[in-house]
């Protein structure tokens, strides 16, 4: 058989592997997330990568050119628990997404997104100087910023729903994600979003 008859090779964007590749753990499909916030959509990543070996770890802002579901790994790795157990983090989080979808019937990574939009305090106080008076200021609070808190109460709500308690973390991590993507305000997420807008309202 000559070089011109021989079977082309299968490519890789064609063959089975790549295509379980292209999903998140292997199960969830992040092609077709939607966003509601458009000025949040861009920071907010959904890729089926959930491990990049921390490549921008050293790069300013890089942060939201990140999967959004490894950021919320990266925060949950902020407890005494789980600092430096991505592994452990990461089976969590992969638990957690299981209990959603078996929950609501919906993409995980969807809820997720859904979740950290809802969460996002849209404003905040800083102190101001005047003198020897240090006054409270409302000031809005950046698109960037925004997906940083929504992480920031998402992963408290999950450490204070699972801190010695029987409720396991990857349960409490569920019930914070369809919390906030529902906007109960029974949800430590949103709870803590509405306080931040509360006391920023009340220093305009």
């Amino acid at each position: 058989m000559s070089e011109s008859d021989a079977p082309e090779p299968e490519s890789p964007a064609s063959s089975d592997e790549a295509k379980q590749n292209a999903l998140l753990f292997g199960e969830w499909d992040v092609s077709e997330i939607e966003y509601s916030a458009p000025g949040m959509s861009r920071y907010i990543k959904a890729t089926p990568i959930a491990h990049t070996m921390g490549r921008h770890a050293s790069k300013q802002f890089k942060k939201s050119e990140i999967s959004i579901v490894e950021r919320l790994i990266n925060r949950l790795m902020q407890t005494e628990d789980n600092t430096g157990h991505k592994q452990k983090t990461m089976k969590i989080v992969r638990d957690a997404f299981d209990i959603i979808a078996d929950q609501t019937d919906e993409n995980p990574v969807q809820i997720l997104v859904t979740a950290v939009e809802n969460a996002g305090p849209r404003e905040e106080t800083v102190r101001l100087k005047y003198g020897g008076i240090s006054v409270p200021q409302a000031v809005d609070v950046a698109p960037q910023r925004r997906v940083d808190q929504a992480l920031k109460f998402i992963a408290q709500g999950t450490l204070s729903g699972s801190y010695k308690s029987k409720t396991s973390a990857a349960e409490a991590l569920a019930q914070q994600l369809i919390g906030a993507a529902d906007y109960d305000v029974q949800a430590y997420a949103i709870s803590q979003k509405e306080e931040k807008e509360r006391v920023a309202e009340a220093a305009r």
